[in-house]
């Protein structure tokens, strides 16, 4: 299972951040995480307007080293 992680930080205080994470149910590989990722991602913005996401990317569930 492919996850996309991303940081998120506080419009107002851009110092608190918090790690967060989708899951991709389908079978996909990491190319087509990057890719659909960013989709993804705007989609998160749109529902959540007092965060921004300062970092992001794609790894296999349960690899905690940040690509």
């Amino acid at each position: 299972m492919i996850e996309l992680f991303f940081v998120t930080c506080l419009t107002a205080s851009p110092m608190q951040c918090q790690d967060r994470s989708l899951l991709f149910t389908q079978d996909v590989g990491l190319m087509t995480c990057m890719v659909q990722g960013q989709s993804q991602l705007a989609e998160w913005t749109r529902s959540h307007p007092r965060e921004t996401i300062h970092r992001w990317g794609c790894r296999s569930r349960g690899n905690r080293i940040a690509a």
